[in-house]
């Protein structure tokens, strides 16, 4: 099971295995509050992807395709291929700091990960 949360609401005890999914550290947030496991910066979309979404909803798609374009670059296969493992496991929560609960790259990243566990987008 994948599961989404923002960085800013405090573990509970489903969450099971947690990572952060974005490039930049939450604002405020220590380690010891965020609860995770580790720290996937390298699953999370690039800097100059990032400047180009910049939360605007009028970008999603473009946002969408452009990630999972940077998703299927093969230097990320083991590291996707790991959280994949890891959520045919257990539980397994993607860490936001996104506002935006509904276009953010945690969404994306969870998609990705359902269509390598055969559990479609």
């Amino acid at each position: 099971m994948i599961k989404l949360k923002r960085a800013y609401e405090p573990p509970t005890a489903d969450d099971g295995a947690r990572y952060l999914v974005d490039r930049l550290w939450p604002r405020g947030q220590s380690k010891a509050s965020l609860g995770i496991e580790a720290w996937l910066k390298d699953l999370s979309p690039s800097a100059e992807l990032r400047r180009f979404f910049c939360h605007d909803p009028g970008l999603w798609d473009q946002f969408q395709e452009r990630y999972r374009q940077e998703l299927g670059d093969p230097a990320k296969a083991p590291a996707l291929e790991a959280l994949a493992r890891q959520a045919r496991q257990g539980a397994v929560t993607l860490i936001y700091a996104a506002k935006d609960t509904e276009r953010n790259n945690a969404l994306v990243l969870a998609q990705e990960l359902k269509a390598r566990l055969g559990q479609g987008r």
